[in-house]
């Protein structure tokens, strides 16, 4: 076989993967805006007390088993992000969304936009307060900058300075 075929066999079978691709994102973005439009239909705020978050598997999570089945395979034995929260009477475990994760207070009282067992969104009770904001991580570069420059610990120094 001659160079130019072997090239030209690579070349399509590139092309097929790239059309194949093309349909299957097609076909997942299709199904990620109808469960989108099915947790918008749903949202509601709650007030409630969040007592703990972390990250953990749903099958250590004490989920309901009927929820448990409906979870893709390649999610039921995945690290998630859940929060232990105080509904009413009752402590209920909620997934959440990552960024609502990352800056969620723990033992507050709050005001949570779920849909479902899905936290989307928080509010802090009280009037005036601002939202809880985690200090930025600086860069491997922006470290060695402020090394060089004589900072002995950095990330305290970028903590100080945001909070000024």
């Amino acid at each position: 076989m001659d160079p130019i075929g072997v090239v030209f066999t690579v070349i399509l079978v590139v092309a097929v993967i790239l059309v194949g691709l093309y349909f299957l994102g097609r076909k997942l973005q299709k199904k990620s805006d109808e469960s989108q439009k099915m947790i918008d239909q749903n949202r509601q705020m709650v007030s409630a007390f969040v007592i703990d978050k972390k990250k953990m598997k749903l099958s250590e999570a004490n989920f309901p088993k009927g929820s448990f089945d409906k979870v893709p395979f390649y999610l039921k034995y995945r690290k998630l992000p859940m929060a232990k929260v105080k509904v009413g009477p009752q402590i209920v475990t909620m997934l959440c969304d990552g960024n609502v994760f990352k800056t969620l207070p723990i033992k507050r009282n709050m005001k949570l936009e779920i849909s479902g067992a899905y936290i989307l969104g928080y509010s802090t009770a009280k009037k005036g307060e601002k939202k809880y904001e985690p200090p930025k991580k600086l860069s491997w570069r922006e470290k060695l900058m402020a090394k060089a420059q004589g900072l002995r610990n950095p990330d305290k120094k970028a903590k100080e300075a945001k909070k000024k």
